[in-house]
């Protein structure tokens, strides 16, 4: 059950997040994923690593789509602090995504060539999706989906790993680090 409220509220946030940013209501999002990261915090055993985390994901889901943004392949409605910067609403979508990681998205874990392909698909679809919601616009679609093939085919294996060692649904599990190339 606690997968399918995840999983339903990750999608709720997303709607929310990138509806929102089409509709010049940038706010709205954030405030969704807020409620979504706390009722996820609140329910975790470790919230502390838990929190970790989601703000781990925040700051490279930043990175990442303000570096997109800075190439000028894509642009976003609203929600931009600074024309270079990715918008508010789409970092807030890293955190909601980073809820997923430890429960729905939980048997990715010691799949990373799996997490590789998933991020590789999953990610520039769920960007086409925003753009025909009009939360994003494609001034260069190639490159763009390409640059997001490779963006979250390495970033969603390392958010996997990251998740493993920073599990707050398991807070008396050793952290360990992989050690052989098995493992991958």
């Amino acid at each position: 059950m606690a997968t399918f409220v995840n999983f339903i509220l990750f999608q709720v946030a997303w709607f929310a997040c990138v509806l929102g940013g089409a509709h010049e209501t940038p706010w709205i999002g954030p405030a969704v994923v807020a409620g979504v990261a706390g009722y996820h915090l609140s329910r975790v055993p470790d919230p502390k690593s838990e929190l970790s985390l989601l703000a781990l994901a925040a700051g490279i889901g930043a990175a990442f789509d303000s570096a997109l943004t800075m190439t000028g392949w894509l642009s976003y409605p609203s929600g931009q602090w600074h024309p270079m910067l990715a918008p508010y609403w789409i970092v807030a979508l890293w955190v909601a995504f980073a809820t997923t990681l430890n429960v729905s998205l939980n048997w990715l874990k010691g799949r990373l060539l799996l997490a590789l392909a998933f991020g590789a698909v999953g990610g520039p679809l769920a960007y086409l999706a925003g753009a025909r919601l009009g939360g994003i616009t494609f001034h260069e679609p190639a490159l763009a989906l390409t640059a997001l093939a490779f963006g979250w085919a390495s970033i969603t294996p390392t958010l996997v790993l990251i998740a493993t060692q920073l599990d707050g649904w398991r807070p008396n599990a050793p952290c360990r680090m992989l050690t052989t190339a098995t493992e991958l």
